[in-house]
């Protein structure tokens, strides 16, 4: 009992910790949305996390990635285009979330832009870009970047940090100044979206969340009351927070 309330005294009271998000002047309404579909809307927010100067890294997205078994795993990765589409980032292809990919194509993204109190989250299908499209932006990449993505063989067990260094420095000699960094087992991803939600924070904690969605469950039908016909195939809701 004393080492409880010793281990209660000694860190944060995580109970209490909450912050102010937007007031009733703010609910994202359905009417603000301008065009009925993810995308232009996700670009819009997007855009404003970029102009927002507190988000240092806006493009910052949590992927989460399922086994064949479905056993989950979630790690942060950057984005690095979103068209009509989809969302596209890149890694090593021999890496746990490559691996898992390989598995269960089925993969989920979040955003979380605090100072916005706003966030997206995304479900869907993801498959490889081409190769010369990963090439493209490897060779965008900043030099070092690239001999980075060659020397780490990602997810897998290395004996030290020393390891990596060598192997960087062994590569920089191989390649002198100048060379040019070839591609390793490496690419882009291409998320196609499913769902696309989008979530506002109120401080009375009746939250914003209004949901997008590509296909319905049986039975359903848009009503024009609980569910909406958008545009370009999408449907829209309205969720309770």
């Amino acid at each position: 009992m004393i080492l409880n309330i010793a281990r209660r005294m000694s860190t944060v009271d995580i109970a209490a910790l909450r912050i102010k998000y937007k007031e009733k002047k703010d609910i994202f309404h359905e009417s603000s949305i301008e065009v009925k579909e993810p995308f232009s809307l996700f670009r819009k927010w997007f855009d404003e996390a970029c102009n927002t100067p507190e988000i240092i890294e806006p493009n910052a997205m949590c992927l989460a990635t399922a086994t064949k078994d479905a056993i989950p795993s979630a790690r942060f990765v950057l984005l690095k285009d979103i068209t009509d589409q989809g969302f596209t980032f890149f890694t090593n292809y021999e890496s746990r979330k490559a691996d898992e990919i390989a598995e269960n194509p089925n993969v989920a993204l979040t955003f979380y832009w605090l100072p916005l109190r706003r966030s997206v989250r995304i479900e869907g299908s993801v498959e490889k870009i081409s190769r010369s499209e990963s090439e493209t932006y490897f060779h965008q990449r900043p030099r070092a970047s690239q001999i980075g993505a060659l020397a780490s063989p990602q997810s897998q067990p290395i004996p030290t940090r020393d390891y990596l260094d060598r192997k960087e420095q062994d590569i920089k000699d191989q390649l002198g100044p100048d060379g040019a960094v070839p591609l390793p087992n490496w690419g882009g991803y291409l998320v196609r979206p499913r769902m696309v939600e989008f979530w506002q924070g109120q401080t009375n904690r009746l939250h914003d969340r209004i949901r997008f969605r590509r296909s319905l469950r049986e039975g359903e039908t848009a009503d024009g009351e609980l569910l909406h016909q958008g545009e370009g195939g999408w449907f829209y809701d309205r969720l309770a927070p």
